[in-house]
């Protein structure tokens, strides 16, 4: 990822501008309301992986120690409607999966070029807070 789509997405994140396209995906009313239980099981996965890999650290995506999703997935849909020997259903282990691919999918389809990102980073700021190609 280049380092204007970084500052770009960490600034705004990567969705729309404009607020019309922005109403059309219903983050809350369409995912949080419809999926709750399985959104927080999602989130005891991320800690749990997390507390396994680097205890001492915040919780973040190590991208390094989740490369292979499709197989992991795989893995566990096999043992779905199990609990797994860290306590965490395999079924959860499968959706996370299931969205660390579609993520990455996702970031690596976006056909934004790289002076998009560093007009929207730019916009609204002052000449001396500006990036440039």
């Amino acid at each position: 990822m280049s380092d204007s789509r970084k500052a770009y997405e960490e600034e705004f994140g990567n969705l729309p501008t404009n607020s019309q396209e922005r109403k059309r995906i219903p983050i809350y009313t369409g995912v949080i309301k419809y999926f709750p239980d399985a959104i927080a099981e999602l989130a005891r996965v991320s800690l749990k992986g997390n507390e396994q890999h680097h205890p001492d650290e915040p919780l973040h995506w190590d991208r390094e120690k989740s490369t292979d999703e499709l197989d992991a997935l795989a893995r566990h849909l096999v043992e779905a409607g199990k609990i797994d020997t860290d306590g965490v259903r395999h079924s959860a282990k499968v959706a996370w999966r299931a969205m660390a691919n579609l993520q990455k999918e996702l970031e690596n389809s976006n056909e934004r070029d790289e002076q998009w990102y560093i007009d929207q980073y730019n916009r609204n700021r002052d000449e001396s807070n500006q990036r440039k190609i």
